[in-house]
Formats: C-alpha cells, structure tokens, sequence
C-alpha cells in the first residue's frame, strides 16, 4: 500500500508538472497570424475539392484537407461592396448602411465609427496588410489605410469598372456606360502609381497581389500580422499571365483557377518557410456566387439555384476553408451552417480581443474550429438585397423565400469569351418553403405540408424587420447604423 501511495503521489505530481508547463508555455505562445484570402465571384463549383472538373486545384485541396471544409458557408449578401463590409466589420451590409457595389467616385463608404476587422487585430498589436480589390469606397477617407491597415496595394473597386469594352477595346458611349469610368486605377498606400488600360495589364494581378503578400510574411515574421489577400478574379474581365495562359486545358477559366491555385500555395510556402504555418490561421473564401451570365468566363454553383445576385443559394453558398495547423483538426467537413460574417468574432475570439461596444451579427466559430463536430454555433440567416429588402430567412435546414423581383439566369444562354449574355432583372419570383436537406436547389415549395415552418419562419422574418427594416413591407427597423459620406 505504501508502494501504491507513492507511486499516485509520483502520478499526481507530474501531472502538476506538465499542467504548469503547459500554462507557462501557452502564455509564451506568440499570438496566432492571421491569413483571409478572399475571392471574387467564385462559385461553390469551382474548386477540385468541391466538385470541379476538368481542372485541378491541389494547393487549395491540400488546404482543406490540412484543416475544415465548410459545405453550407455563406456569403453575408451576394455582391460585392456589401460582401466586403460584412466580412470585415461582422454585421449584415445592411446594419452599416452598405447596399449593391459602389463605383468611382463613390461618395460613401465605412463609417469611421465602425470596427473593421484590421482597427479590432491592432488594438492586440498587429501588423495589417490588404493586397487585392478594396470595394468599400475610393474616396481617400474610405481606403484602408483610414480603416486599419498599415499597407494597401490594389483596386479600390471592381475591375471591370474602366472604359475598356468586353473585347479589350475602348468603350465607346453608344456601347455602354463603361465608356464614362475614369482609368482603373492601381492604389498603393493612398495614392494611384499606375492605370490600367489592357486586359494583359489585369493578367499581372494575381502575381502582384501574391508576391505583395509573401513578402509581407518574411518581413513580419517575428511579428503578429493579419494579411487579407482579396483578389480582382474570377470577376470578370479574367485574364492570367503568360505563366499559366493556355496550361489548364479548360480556357481561360481553367488557366485562372491554376492560378489563383498557385498564390495560395506560395502563401502556404511562406508561411512553411518562415516557421509560422502552426501558428497562422488560412482563411479562404468568396464575396459571393458566379456571375452565370458570363458563360465559360463564370464560375460554378455546383449545382445551386442562381448565382451571383440573387437571395437564392447559387448567390450566397460559397467555399468556406480554415487551417490552423495543430489546433483545427485535419480534413474534417462540417455541414453546419456558418457565415462570412462569423470570421470576425472567430478571430476576436482567437486573439482575445475585445468586440466592438455596438452590435454585431457574427458568432464565432471557435467551437467547430477547435473540434466539436456537434456544435451549432449558428442556426439562422437573414437573407438581404437592394437597398434594404428582407428577401428569405433561414433557421437550420429550413428556408423561406418572400415574394418579389430580382435577377435571374434560368432560361437565358449565357455569353462566352468575356461578353455576357442576359440576365434579366425584376423577375418575379412566388413565396416558397424550401427544406435545404432534401431540396438544396430550392426547387419545390412544401408550404403546406409544413405549415408550422412557415410560421416559426414568419416569426424570424418578424425579427429581423424589427432590427433592420424591410423595403418590401416598408419597415424601418431600429438597428441599423448609417454609412460613411463625403461631402
């Protein structure tokens, strides 16, 4: 007995031992970096590891299989600026004034008494970057540098905003108003050093975007950094550089996807070369669903309803990636619902920072990340378009689309070769109850063999009016916050 005693005390001790040594060197731990690399217009589809043919994309693959692939991830609105503010403030584009995709000249942009996810990383000492398409104002007092990031290179808004037409030829104004945009302009820091005015210029993005951020990672080694790499493409117009022109055999498509395929793995390689890839959370996603009209220079829903433009899940269910070596667990999938607007919490969470006193939509993720596969960190979604149109709500697997007009794609043939083809607008569009588990095309109503559904959604909708107001039943709502102006 006196042997058993000492050998438990023996037991007892080291375990004191390693739960002191694993304190100590936890609070030694350098706080984890953070990477977001975020895409335009890719689709659901358009990644091998979610289903897309003809062409690989294995840096991305072994991405998700290093970390979580999220099946049923959601952009905050399907279009661009109000994407953008979503992702990087946690609120809905509607809670912060933001509305559609803003242009040149622009006399909005992000409140200055708004939080963006780079002024949230910097009050626990960070270093930000922003290499890519901003899209959340052009005037001076919009650009990142004004929001919390210490470097910017990019464009400020989409790149087919410039007076080239379709072919790569100057608009002309009987063509279209593409022929009134000023030179898209190429920004770093707060000044414009370049205009671009070719489609071989567009083709030097994605190489720039990409060594911009790997030289961020060297020179921040020894330093917490938040970079976010938001690329220009696949939004239309897409071009690639000559490395991977005519390589994929799947057009030009194929050869962008190499690409944007190949920036991720030289982020991946910096990350790995400079010691931080069990210290650094990847991020990756898309603003929204493709822009289908653009035909074989358009992405893949994978099979969703719509696309880019709609409240219908080919607009809103994008790819959802994260790694975090040695804390996410390895080729995990979840099928739980979660939101663009749920990475801004996450990273709070993550670093300890402290969340913004005003409130904010997002729940973190933290949970699923840190593997608890049963977790439900979110169960409902408010699905908004135009300026302030409450057109579907979701609680789980269980989603109502209202009335009304929109865009659609169905019925129409695409363009090819960088022209569009139709996609009408103010299509009307009936009231319908979709059960996503067994319906993720959103193809028939079950209204009436679900009416107690339809009435705990009706309730939800009520819910959402109230905070953020409804156009299409004219309602205010008390919760939203106003957008940044110039004068």
């Amino acid at each position: 007995m006196k042997n058993l005693n000492l050998y438990l005390l023996s037991l007892i001790t080291f375990a004191g031992f390693v739960c002191v040594s694993i304190t100590i060197d936890t609070k030694k731990a350098k706080s984890p970096n953070v990477v977001i690399i975020y895409m335009d217009d890719l689709g659901y589809g358009d990644l091998s590891c979610y289903g897309a043919l003809d062409y690989r994309t294995p840096n991305i693959d072994r991405l998700a299989s290093e970390g979580i692939r999220f099946t049923n991830f959601l952009s905050a609105q399907a279009v661009c600026s109000a994407s953008r503010v979503a992702l990087l403030t946690g609120c809905y584009s509607n809670r912060v004034g933001f509305w559609g995709a803003y242009g040149p000249n622009a006399k909005v942009g992000i409140n200055e008494d708004e939080t963006t996810l780079a002024e949230l990383v910097k009050t626990k000492g960070y270093a930000t970057a922003i290499f890519g398409k901003w899209h959340l104002g052009d005037n001076k007092k919009f650009l990142p540098l004004q929001h919390g990031f210490d470097e910017y290179v990019g464009l400020p808004y989409s790149n087919d905003m410039w007076p080239v037409w379709y072919d790569g030829t100057p608009a002309t104004i009987e063509q279209h108003r593409k022929a009134n945009y000023p030179p898209l302009p190429l920004i770093e820091g707060n000044e414009k050093i370049r205009a671009l005015s070719k489609l071989e210029h567009q083709g030097e993005l994605t190489t720039l975007y990409t060594e911009k951020a790997v030289d961020f990672i060297q020179k921040n080694k020894n330093n917490p950094f938040f970079l976010y790499v938001p690329h220009s493409m696949p939004h239309v117009p897409i071009e690639v550089s000559s490395k991977f022109k005519g390589k994929s055999g799947a057009g030009m498509y194929g050869d962008l996807m190499m690409e944007i395929d190949w920036s991720v793995g030289e982020i991946m390689k910096a990350l790995k070369q400079n010691g931080l890839e069990e210290n650094t959370l990847v991020v990756f996603s898309s603003d929204n669903g493709p822009w289908l009209n653009y035909g074989n220079h358009a992405g893949n829903t994978g099979g969703f309803r719509e696309g880019k433009g709609t409240v219908y899940e080919g607009g809103h269910r994008v790819p959802g990636i994260m790694r975090w070596k040695g804390k996410t667990a390895s080729g995990v999938v979840y099928n739980q619902m979660a939101s663009t607007i749920d990475i801004f919490p996450t990273i709070a969470e993550i670093i300890g920072a402290e969340l913004p006193k005003h409130k904010i939509d997002g729940v973190s993720l933290l949970p699923l990340l840190t593997d608890s596969p049963n977790a439900s960190p979110r169960d409902e979604f408010y699905y908004y378009y135009n300026r302030n149109s409450l057109k579907a709500v979701r609680k789980g697997n269980w989603k109502l689309v209202f009335a009304h007009k929109g865009r659609s794609y169905v019925g129409s043939q695409p363009g090819n070769d960088g022209f569009p083809g139709p996609s009408p607008e103010n299509i009307p569009f009936e009231q319908g109850l979709y059960d996503l588990r067994r319906d993720p095309g959103e193809t028939y109503d079950v209204s009436e063999t679900y009416p107690e559904k339809l009435a705990e959604l009706m309730v939800l909708a009520e819910k959402a009016r109230k905070d953020l107001g409804d156009d299409l039943t004219n309602r205010e709502g008390t919760g939203r916050r106003p957008i940044g102006t110039v004068e």
